[in-house]
């Protein structure tokens, strides 16, 4: 991707956020709510929560890699390792990620688990990490793991860790703006006309607490919306990198063999991990909050080839 469409991609996320925050405030300012406001109105309100609800996103973006290796545990494996196994897997992401017109090859790892899973993290298309768990290693076969390792390089080719950094940013602002909208409005509800002029800040403080937890986890069915998304336009170019049928046999071998209790374990332990996992989709309501799509609808996909 060059840098005028990552800059054309970031200028769309965020000059929409802005401009949508914008348009809410001049038209909250019209209604007349900027008066009960302390100083700097409804436009100092929205400048603050723009600024910690995207700080916050490109903080946990810039330490991801950083904190993969720690969290997870995760080996950088030396590209001239004298393993062959390890080599091999180098040798694979490193030709995946030529197919993608990566511009710098990533860092290949391998962490210890059971679990058969993958996942890709970095702040950048040039400082991206490829991992696998020895789990995946053991139990799937070379076209399998080809498979995974091209989905997850496509991850990286099409910007995903940035792409959701935006959108967590976006959502992260309007929950931090509406929750402390929300909180003002019904605290003054609440208290009597005679105290109108002062008081009241600990209940609001509360209010506020309360609707951000109520608006992020509304706005997480967003940002995972967009998660499942994202997994099928990295199947399809994992299919392009890999081929269609080694990616298929490798959504079919994490249908085969995925352990929802090891898979759970896991989500529990690394929560902030959960959404660059391949597999862990659920039925029902639950689908809501999951971050990828049931396996066979991914399966489904590939071979209708869309």
């Amino acid at each position: 991707m060059k840098l005028a469409q990552i800059g054309k991609r970031v200028f769309l996320l965020v000059g929409v956020n802005v401009l949508v925050m914008l348009t809410i405030t001049l038209v909250l300012g019209l209604l007349r709510v900027n008066q009960y406001f302390p100083q700097g109105g409804l436009a100092g309100l929205a400048m603050i929560c723009l600024v910690w609800g995207f700080a916050g996103a490109f903080i946990s973006l810039a330490l991801s890699r950083l904190m993969a290796k720690w969290m997870m545990g995760v080996r950088v494996i030396p590209p001239e390792t004298g393993d062959p196994t390890l080599s091999q897997l180098v040798q694979t992401v490193h030709g995946l990620a030529r197919a993608a017109n990566l511009p710098k090859l990533p860092e290949v790892g391998v962490y210890e688990s059971d679990e058969i899973n993958a996942f890709a993290t970095g702040p950048s298309r040039s400082r991206a990490l490829v991992a696998v768990s020895t789990g995946l290693l053991q139990r799937l076969g070379s076209h399998e793991v080809e498979g995974v390792l091209g989905h997850e390089v496509t991850h990286i080719a099409n910007g995903d860790m940035v792409t959701m950094t935006l959108v967590q940013g976006v959502i992260n602002s309007f929950v931090l703006f509406l929750s402390r909208i929300l909180a003002f409005v019904v605290s003054q509800a609440l208290r009597s006309r005679e105290d109108r002029g002062g008081g009241g800040g600990g209940m609001q403080y509360l209010l506020a607490m309360l609707f951000q937890i109520i608006l992020s986890i509304l706005g997480s069915l967003v940002v995972l919306w967009f998660s499942r998304w994202r997994e099928f336009r990295a199947d399809a170019g994992g299919a392009r990198l890999a081929g269609r049928q080694n990616m298929i046999n490798a959504l079919r071998a994490l249908q085969r063999l995925n352990e929802p209790e090891v898979a759970q374990a896991e989500a529990r332990q690394h929560p902030a991990f959960q959404s660059l996992k391949i597999s862990g989709p659920t039925g029902g309501i639950a689908r809501l909050f999951a971050s990828h799509p049931p396996l066979e609808e991914r399966i489904a996909r590939l071979k209708q080839g869309t």
